[in-house]
């Protein structure tokens, strides 16, 4: 089940959303789907199988389903080789961290003392993130601070191969936004920018129009 807010998101930005299923051929050789794609999205969701990244459970880690994570991280080592734009939200920030040799902090109450990131289970809360001046993900949002929407209690622990830190919370300096430079547009952002309160997310649309700028429907 994918939130509607998501394709919402995608069609407020002038784009079609196609969404992609788990599917065990297309683990194996993901170019047969990312060839329908000009750029792909990796949503938010459950935890992620700590044995992808190595780990073992954490009590608190719940969910997992080890076939949507060989999924997703397939589709996101390779959309990243073939340098398509690509941005993960939440849970997809997670799946490109690990895809790109990363590993996870499972409960961030353990390491933060607090659950300000999840505040009410099942329901978004606001927050402030700072932005590296000049990056991409500053670039996107057309600013160097904003409010958040998120809801989790995983995040980034090491970073993947190439990745940087572009974004943090303001209030316990969690990573909140990763890139990887050099790429075309390969950002990625622990809040959700589906569920802004207005009517176009600057995220997503930026990355719509690195998708119409690689295929020049400029």
């Amino acid at each position: 089940m994918l939130p509607a807010s998501y394709a919402s998101a995608v069609h407020a930005a002038d784009a079609v959303a196609l969404l992609l299923p788990p599917d065990e051929a297309a683990t194996e050789g993901p170019d047969a789907l990312l060839d329908l794609l000009d750029a792909l999205i990796l949503a938010g969701g459950s935890d992620v199988d700590p044995a992808t990244y190595g780990a073992t459970p954490h009590p608190e880690t719940s969910g997992a389903r080890i076939e949507r994570d060989r999924f997703e991280i397939a589709l996101a080592r390779r959309a990243l080789e073939r340098e398509m734009p690509l941005l993960g939200i939440c849970r997809g920030m997670e799946i490109v961290n690990v895809a790109l040799g990363g590993t996870l902090v499972q409960h961030l109450p353990d390491s933060l003392g607090s659950d300000e990131h999840r505040q009410v289970v099942g329901a978004f809360g606001d927050h402030e993130v700072r932005l590296e001046p000049g990056s991409l993900a500053a670039r996107v949002v057309g600013a160097e601070r904003l409010v958040v929407r998120s809801h989790h209690h995983q995040g980034v622990d090491l970073l993947g191969e190439g990745l940087v830190a572009s974004g943090w919370s303001v209030s316990d300096d969690l990573v909140e936004a990763i890139e990887l430079p050099g790429h075309r547009f390969a950002l990625a952002v622990l809040w959700h920018p589906e569920e802004e309160k207005r009517e176009r997310s600057p995220v997503i649309v930026s990355l719509v129009e690195a998708a119409r700028s690689e295929v020049g429907l400029r």
